[in-house]
């Protein structure tokens, strides 16, 4: 009875180049998304250039106030009345 056991380990073929190229390219895409997590948890230090030219976005803000009413002088007024069943 104890001879008619086989303990012997399964025959597992080879993987293939397909099957590596899978494994390693799904280790590097969780290993890609690891850090993009990473980079939006953990806070990164402002650099001195932004802080040292504060009066650029400034600027840029006055230069958005225009187009945004340029923008909505092109659209149609609202109705401001309800109609009245």
């Amino acid at each position: 009875m104890a001879s008619d056991l086989d303990f012997s380990p399964p025959e597992v073929p080879e993987p293939t180049f397909l099957e590596n190229l899978l494994r390693y390219g799904l280790f590097l895409g969780a290993i890609f998304q690891l850090i993009c997590v990473l980079a939006i948890i953990v806070p990164v230090p402002k650099s001195h250039e932004v802080e040292a030219e504060p009066s650029e976005p400034r600027s840029a803000e006055v230069t958005r106030k225009p187009k945004a009413a340029a923008l909505s002088a092109n659209k149609r007024p609202k109705k401001e009345a309800k109609k009245k069943r």
